[in-house]
């Protein structure tokens, strides 16, 4: 087997994997320890590796902490609309909700007309609890 074919099936192992859970993003050393609960062969240096290639390839987002932590990153495939929205990240899940909202494009057209300033919707996430997360908390708090 030449190295060529070995990095391809480590590959898009890795991009299957993302694939297969859309609705979330992982670190890379979440993604890591996910790969190897399947048996999957794949080092951390390979896994940096591919998620730059896919990165670059515009399959996978990098999202980056809100706490100045390590990155995080998500499969979009060909969805280039994910470039022109806001996006919405759990704290606690990690789950993050892809906000297509006229709304939110009320607020660009504000903070550039009122402000000057240019928001690059690749970058934008909102951090804090789902849904699902808050009653779960809540719920807690209360038992």
């Amino acid at each position: 087997m030449s190295e060529t074919l070995y990095k391809t099936k480590q590959r898009e192992t890795v991009c299957a994997f993302l694939k297969n859970n859309p609705s979330h993003s992982f670190t890379v050393d979440e993604l890591y320890e996910q790969l190897k609960k399947t048996q999957a062969v794949v080092g951390k240096t390979t896994v940096y590796r591919c998620l730059d290639g896919l990165v670059n390839s515009g399959e996978v987002r990098k999202f980056f902490s809100h706490r100045g932590g390590s990155a995080s990153y998500q499969f979009v495939g060909n969805h280039s609309e994910c470039t022109e929205h806001f996006h919405l990240k759990c704290t606690e899940c990690g789950e993050l909700i892809h906000l297509s909202c006229d709304y939110m494009k009320e607020i660009d057209k504000h903070i550039l007309g009122h402000h000057d300033f240019y928001v690059d919707n690749t970058k934008t996430v909102l951090y804090g609890l789902c849904g699902k997360c808050k009653r779960k908390l809540d719920k807690g708090r209360k038992d």
